[in-house]
């Protein structure tokens, strides 16, 4: 029996690969508690660091936030809406689904700037403070999303951090050109 990756020659991660969870899961559901998705999120960061190293985690972290941003933007997103529609649509979609609760402090579609916070983060609310930047695949994920709905590629820094002492995640982003 093929997994769901070997029907792409570069194990590329699709929307579809989701499968019908409703369907799959009758019983139990499509939601699962924060401490389970960081169970898998942290282990498989602790395994990257060690064999690769921080930085390299890091960028493989964005990378992958990258591409579950551009997939997660257009299968669930709205992305042919102006802009504040579309982060009206954002924060909707990422309360619903209990990623976290945006706040868009700024944004200039001129310059291909934004500084967006994230409150409830999914990724590292709660977490003790360590004063160090820790949601690299968040940063990854804004990046895609906004890639997808601009059509131009974004660098995402994370800026505050509930990790860093701060209680919301601000992340600021960039067109690059």
């Amino acid at each position: 029996m093929a997994n769901i990756f070997e029907n792409n020659p570069h194990c590329t991660f699709t929307w579809s690969a989701l499968g019908d969870i409703t369907k799959g899961r009758p019983n139990l559901g499509t939601q699962l508690p924060v401490a389970v998705y960081r169970i898998f999120e942290y282990a498989m960061f602790d395994v990257l660091t060690h064999k690769f190293g921080l930085e390299k985690g890091q960028e493989l972290f964005r990378q992958a936030g990258h591409t579950a941003g551009m997939e997660f933007a257009k299968n669930v997103l709205a992305i042919t809406l102006e802009p504040t529609a579309f982060f009206a649509d954002l924060a909707e979609k990422l309360s619903a689904l209990k990623i976290g609760i945006l706040r868009v402090e700024k944004f200039d579609p001129t310059e291909g700037s934004f500084i967006l916070t994230v409150g409830e983060d999914l990724d590292c609310s709660g977490l003790p403070p360590t004063g160090e930047m820790v949601c690299n695949y968040d940063e990854g994920f804004l990046a895609g999303i906004m890639e997808a709905y601009s059509k131009e590629k974004y660098e995402v820094k994370e800026i505050d951090c509930w990790s860093s002492g701060a209680k919301t995640c601000r992340f600021m982003g960039k067109v690059l050109r």
